[in-house]
């Protein structure tokens, strides 16, 4: 679909600004590579050849008895045994660049852990023995995920609630306005510590929780240019033509709200990983054992002597907000209207 010409001058002043245009496709490509991270960091083979027949662990559970082993249990492909009876048909085993998850613990190091950066573990290992870098991979996508699930919900609610405030206006508007004063002036983060420590927190009841809150930061903007819009003349006839109040919203007042709405969302993003990250730090995050950036911000602070592990969540927590910041300056210089 062809752009209109003011989407194409939009586009142009988005690749005009280098950093925001890089760093989009630096951000795209971390996050597609981290959308694999099963294939680059997994304690189970890719591929195995067994008595001339392909399997793939990776994708699919199999019992040790499907390679000859005893026991209907999941096999354990870093076992001299079953790499042994693998071997005896002849059999190989392709791993990944990281053969460790998120939780394996790797029970071959020769120093205690947390273990520094070796062969084996490239980013050395948390004070379990489980391997750092893979955790950061896992951890970047969830953490991602979780941003940009967090970042839609909150926007459409944010969306809808300005919507109505602004073109309504009135009684409608007043009680909108009451309900954000009260609602916006509640202490979030405690709120969210208090609340999760009624349940064991996971993805999705996190992600509810912080949408009770999230979704304020867009109702302003949003009234504001709709309370402008109406009174323009295009919507004045088109409320005259018998237009339903429904369609002139969304398809006459709410394209020209978006154009301001959207160049909040990477800081929204941004915010979103902020708050889970300093959630997973305090311990009201994630379960305990998943793939938290956060979680190791703790460990690093716990154990100052394996300084790697507080620079690896540092370096990784910096490239990936300062990424999102320079996205967002450039959204916002592409969407400027003096430009």
């Amino acid at each position: 679909m062809a752009l209109s010409p003011l989407n194409q001058r939009r586009f142009e002043h988005f690749k005009a600004h280098k950093r925001g245009w890089w760093s989009l496709w630096i951000f795209l490509a971390l996050f597609f590579v981290t959308l694999g991270a099963e294939l680059i960091a997994n304690d189970k083979p890719l591929v195995v050849s067994y008595d001339g027949e392909l399997y793939f662990p990776v994708l699919k559970r199999y019992p040790e008895t499907t390679f000859g082993g005893e026991f209907p249990l999941q096999a354990n492909y870093k076992s001299p045994y079953i790499q042994d009876l693998i071997e005896k048909k002849d059999g190989w085993m392709v791993w990944p660049p990281i053969p460790f998850s998120y939780s394996s613990i790797n029970y071959e190091l020769t120093v205690p852990a947390p273990a520094p950066p070796s062969a084996d573990n490239w980013l050395g290992t948390d004070d379990q023995g489980r391997d750092v870098l893979a955790r950061v991979i896992y951890g970047f996508r969830i953490s991602v995920l979780f941003a940009l699930s967090l970042t839609l919900a909150s926007s459409v609610i944010g969306v809808v609630a300005g919507a109505l405030q602004g073109f309504y206006g009135g009684w409608v508007d007043l009680t909108g306005q009451r309900i954000l004063e009260i609602w916006s002036g509640l202490p979030v983060l405690y709120l969210l510590i208090i609340l999760a420590s009624f349940v064991q927190p996971n993805f999705w009841w996190l992600l509810g929780l912080m949408l009770l809150f999230s979704w304020m930061s867009l109702v302003d903007v949003v009234r504001a240019e709709f309370l402008r819009g109406r009174n323009l003349e295009y919507v004045r006839a088109a409320r005259a033509l018998g237009m339903r109040n429904g369609a002139i919203m969304f398809r006459h007042i709410l394209p020209n709200a978006m154009v301001s709405t959207m160049t909040f969302l990477p800081f929204i993003l941004t915010g979103a990983i902020g708050t889970l990250t300093a959630l997973d730090f305090l311990g009201f995050g994630l379960p305990a054992g998943s793939p938290s950036l956060g979680e190791l911000v703790a460990q690093g602070k716990s154990n100052l002597q394996a300084p790697w592990l507080g620079m690896s969540a540092f370096a990784v927590l910096a490239i990936m907000l300062s990424l999102l910041v320079f996205i967002g300056e450039a959204a916002r210089d592409a969407f400027d209207p003096r430009k």
